[in-house]
């Protein structure tokens, strides 16, 4: 049965309120690219990290990914940076209360949305789909530092479907970019980034109106939006408010009727695997083909494959798995999801070639998640195991999962392009938020 948006809130859908964004003085950093970063759990670790600290004393990873002895340091440390940087006047608040429009340009990909404390709703009111399961140590660890630093640091990519015209938000968003921007930036990647504050009462009650009856898939950001419902349900009763802080959470809503998102695949590192091992514990399961390569001419050969397929690889070889056997696949996938569920190939990876196969513990420290296949080939043949690669998964097979409350494998999808990390926070304190 499909979800909708529910009867509790009047509306019934998306409720974005404007807030005090906080924001980089440009006098104070040299750059704000150099201040910038991928979401957290795009960046790549040690080099990519070690890169963006090095790029600015202020880049906001050492806010979103900062470097302790322990957690409990890690977050308190992240918190005092915050706190000194605002004092410092390296982070200042916006005097108005705004909507942000924000816009990222590259070649021909163009993408535009509005950023916002979106007020949250539970999941069996439909408003705010999921479409991927979660590990509960990394909302823990989002959430401590979420608690610590009083702040959403960085948006939550969210898609909904809005009728295809230059109306209502739309049209809030496209009157807005002829206007001259807060910020313009361009970034190592190529895109360039720029923003704009809305903060006309009128303006903000149209996209309002609009999204009020729209519903929203997560795009990318499960673990901060579960974080965002865990700290929610902490501080009820505790003075929040139905306006109150923690009852929202920064987002950024695209309409992906006018600003289609691309959907890529998120690969899997098994660090104690090594390749040869991999093959030698296949028994059968799946037939292989060896491949050649480079990286581009294996990968396309993983895009044409039917039926459930991944390349593996890790010691300088790429190896075709594909044509599972179906008795096999019967025993291992669980039965009670639609066919499509059991169909996919995450669900085949997780369920049969990792946990049933390979025996591999569904631990960070055993399978990690790279968002590039390049980074992943690299990191699996420094570590000395295997990669796994993986093939993108189409947007409207995600949303109509999510909308049968159907959640996929964790890190099933990379939706994109992502908001860069550090354009525009959202804090605690300072002048009070009103409601959209």
């Amino acid at each position: 049965m499909l979800r909708s948006p529910g009867p509790e809130h009047p509306s019934g859908g998306l409720l974005l309120a404007p807030f005090h964004g906080l924001r980089y003085a440009p006098d104070r950093v040299g750059s704000l690219a150099a201040v910038t970063s991928p979401p957290y759990d795009v960046v790549v670790r040690p080099d990519g990290l070690h890169h963006l600290q090095t790029a600015d004393p202020h880049n906001i990873v050492r806010l979103i990914l900062p470097e302790a002895a322990d957690p409990a340091a890690r977050h308190l440390q992240a918190a005092r940076t915050l706190r000194r940087w605002e004092a410092d006047g390296v982070l200042v608040r916006d005097p108005e209360p705004a909507l942000y429009v924000y816009e990222q340009r590259r070649g021909d990909v163009l993408q535009r949305g509005l950023i916002g404390a979106l007020r949250l709703t539970p999941p069996d009111e439909g408003v705010v789909l999921p479409h991927e399961d979660v590990m509960p140590e990394v909302v823990e660890d989002r959430a401590a530092l979420m608690r610590e630093t009083a702040a959403n640091l960085e948006p939550l990519l969210l898609s909904y479907r809005g009728d295809g015209t230059a109306t209502g938000a739309t049209a809030v968003i496209e009157r807005t970019t002829g206007r001259p921007p807060l910020l313009s930036t361009t970034t190592e990647d190529g895109f360039s980034h720029r923003l704009w504050a809305v903060t006309d009462a009128e303006e903000i009650a149209e996209a309002g109106r609009d999204l009020s009856r729209r519903q929203a898939l997560i795009a990318d950001g499960h673990h901060r939006w579960a974080t965002y419902l865990r700290l929610r349900s902490e501080h009820t009763g505790e003075g929040a408010g139905r306006d109150g802080f923690w009852d929202h959470g920064l987002v950024l809503l695209v309409d992906t009727a006018r600003y289609p998102l691309r959907v890529q695949a998120i690969h899997r590192v098994l660090p104690r695997l090594p390749v040869a091992d991999a093959l030698a514990r296949l028994g059968g399961a799946f037939r292989v083909r060896t491949v050649e390569g480079p990286l581009p001419r294996a990968l396309r050969a993983l895009g044409t494959a039917p039926g459930n397929a991944f390349l593996l690889t890790g010691d300088g070889t790429f190896h075709l798995l594909h044509d599972p056997d179906p008795d096999l696949l019967a025993r291992t996938v669980r039965d009670g999801p639609p066919e499509e569920w059991r169909r996919l190939d995450a669900t085949v990876l997780h369920s049969t070639l990792l946990a049933a196969v390979w025996r591999v513990p569904d631990r960070p420290s055993e399978i990690g998640y790279l968002h590039d296949a390049a980074a992943a080939v690299e990191q699996a043949e420094r570590l000395g195991g295997s990669a796994v690669l993986m093939r993108a998964v189409a947007e409207d097979t995600v949303r109509a999962l999510a909308r049968q409350g159907v959640t996929m494998p964790r890190k099933s999808t990379s939706f994109g392009p992502k908001p860069a990390t550090g354009l525009v926070l959202r804090a605690l304190g300072g002048l009070p938020e009103g409601p959209a």
